[in-house]
């Protein structure tokens, strides 16, 4: 989701004072991280939100006075103290697969950080859910942190415990020691559509409850390394010190909690994103409970069915989820899923675009038996899986051959075999890839392992010459292609 050096950045832990690191006075840090049933009311907040009967963003622009009146004092600011070393020269964003594999990492190449070690204290913002305590906010604000200290609108500070935080849905529960406090009131963000009026109340900057408007630009929105979470998109302005704070409806209700700006600079430049409320609704019991979130797992790697991977199986058009890779022994292997499929439904829960599965599986009790239909070889098919449990885991010397296609490709050899990191030379590699040209224009690169053309397997390079060879001109091709630890499909449009 890189769109010409454009960069997500985490909204909250973006001012950083550092009081021992060596080396360090002041500095910015742009913090990044890499996903059941609606619960029962179990706060304040929900309680409250659950009686609410009132019709969100009325035509007219909503009394935005009175929703900071009400609701400012249950807004908080959110100290995270925690050790920092800082010897690298980039951000280290962590993850079973190192900093190479993070699909967050590219947006942030490059990006200094201050060198050294000490005590990093990181600012965010969060809000009241229920008067005993009972605070939420982002899991990377918190996320580290050794202490953590909640600062209320009338500037009295309390120590908190974490009670649990989730980074795959970036949802954090903190308490406090206190009582008679004030809450917001959770609303219903499903009800929310584009061109609602929004407002955010939060600590920019540490700029103690600052309020911003705009509208809902955007919903269920995906973004690289969030498969679990459909991000609400606004205009209003977030901006670091930000992240946790809460996103209101014109009627005052919390419909979400701030988390991510998409910016080149570190700063807001309009496009903001935000956690729905009703996807805290149904996480925020397990973690007040016991401290994190258990998640459905199926075991496959998909991909968007785009128009020219929907030509090329013989589909009208692009929809539900291809499945690029299967894990072993997983719940879609048990079920028999194959690569190559489409999965168009999962537990009669229609799955219109590839980013709609995840969020339908996680959201599923583990050990369920669901159905679900898959498109193959044109033929709709319906299986049983039983769903698993989400762990935290688990993300020189040949002739090369050149063709119309616009790439360069020659025998996988075991040498470079092992270079790459496979068990076995199966596939060709591709060395060259024309730049504007159909290849380019697929998102091959330069290192796939080709693996299937059209469907067909392709062992080696004499495979890969009879395959292209019956490719017709103007009509879709499609390359199932290994990538690092990856499989995706590619769809070339070879040139008429």
């Amino acid at each position: 989701m890189q769109i010409r050096g454009k960069t997500l950045v985490w909204s909250a832990a973006g001012l950083l004072a550092v009081g021992t690191a060596t080396g360090l006075s002041a500095a910015t840090l742009l913090q990044s991280t890499t996903q059941t049933a609606p619960a029962a009311a179990v706060t304040d907040s929900v309680a409250a939100g659950a009686a609410a009967s009132h019709a969100i963003s009325p035509a007219t622009a909503p009394n935005y006075r009175a929703i900071v009146e009400r609701n400012q004092a249950a807004v908080v600011g959110i100290t995270s103290a925690g050790a920092m070393d800082t010897s690298a020269q980039e951000f280290n964003f962590g993850g079973p697969f190192g900093d190479n594999d993070n699909p967050l990492s590219q947006f942030f190449r490059g990006v200094p950080r201050p060198r050294g070690h000490g005590v990093m204290h990181v600012q965010g913002s969060g809000f009241l859910v229920s008067s005993d305590g009972i605070v939420l906010t982002n899991a990377h604000v918190v996320d580290g942190a050794k202490e953590v200290t909640v600062k209320l609108s009338n500037h009295r500070e309390y120590k908190a415990k974490v009670l649990g935080a989730d980074r795959s849905s970036d949802i954090a529960v903190l308490k406090i020691d206190a009582h008679s406090l004030p809450t917001v009131q959770l609303g219903d963000s499903d009800r929310l559509h584009v061109g609602d009026y929004v407002l955010a109340i939060g600590e920019p900057f540490g700029l103690e409850e600052t309020a911003t408007a705009g509208i809902v630009s955007a919903k269920g929105r995906s973004l690289p390394g969030d498969g679990y979470v459909p991000f609400i998109q606004t205009d209003a302005a977030v901006n670091p010190g930000n992240s946790g704070g809460p996103l209101f409806d014109a009627n005052g209700n919390v419909v979400g909690i701030n988390a991510q700006i998409y910016s080149n600079s570190g700063g807001y430049q309009g496009v903001s994103f935000a956690i729905p409320i009703n996807l805290v609704k149904e996480v925020l019991p397990q973690l007040r409970g016991k401290g994190k979130v258990t998640r459905g797992y199926l075991g496959v790697l998909i991909q968007k069915v785009t128009p020219e991977i929907a030509e090329s199986l013989g589909m009208e058009k692009g929809y539900g989820a291809l499945v690029a890779n299967v894990s072993k022994e997983g719940p879609a292997d048990k079920a028999g899923v194959k690569v190559g499929d489409v999965i168009t439904e999962f537990d009669g829960k229609e799955v219109k675009d590839s980013g709609d599965l995840p969020i339908i599986v996680a959201r599923t009790t583990v050990d369920k038996k669901v159905r679900m239909k898959v498109l193959r070889d044109k033929k709709e098919i319906v299986l049983s899986v039983a769903v698993g449990e989400l762990k935290d885991e688990e993300v020189v010397a040949a002739v090369p051959e050149k063709g119309e296609l616009g790439l360069t490709v020659q025998r996988l050899t075991p040498q470079i075999a092992e270079s790459l990191g496979l068990e076995k030379a199966e596939g060709v590699v591709v060395t060259a890839v024309e730049p504007s040209s159909a290849a380019d224009e697929a998102g091959i690169r330069r290192a796939d392992i080709i693996l299937e053309v059209d469907r067909k397997a392709v062992r080696n390079v004499d495979e890969y010459k009879k395959a292209v060879a019956g490719v017709r001109k103007g009509r879709g091709v499609l390359f199932l292609v290994r990538r690092g630890d990856s499989t995706l499909f590619l769809a070339l449009k070879p040139p008429r």
